[in-house]
């Protein structure tokens, strides 16, 4: 038997806050940005720490009193743009 839809998905999630401004998702069927994904990406990624952890796999060469940019956030920058 098929579950209702209610009975597996709740209304909304509600997200910890990216920058100042509440984060809300519902299941209201209105059309959305194609960037909506990559939100939903980068909450996971800062809970689960995922590009943190791919960072760690290499070796950094720089100069480290010359560098701006650690390597998860130039890999954080690459996915998310």
């Amino acid at each position: 038997m098929t579950p209702h839809k209610n009975d597996c998905i709740p209304e909304q999630f509600i997200f910890e806050q990216v920058k100042s401004c509440p984060f809300v998702v519902n299941f209201s069927g209105k059309p959305v940005t194609s960037d909506a994904g990559l939100a939903l990406i980068a909450e996971l990624d800062r809970k689960r720490k995922i590009t943190s952890r791919l960072a760690a796999c290499f070796k950094d060469y720089r100069e480290q009193n010359k560098i701006l940019h650690p390597i998860n956030s130039l890999i954080a920058q690459r996915i998310y743009g």
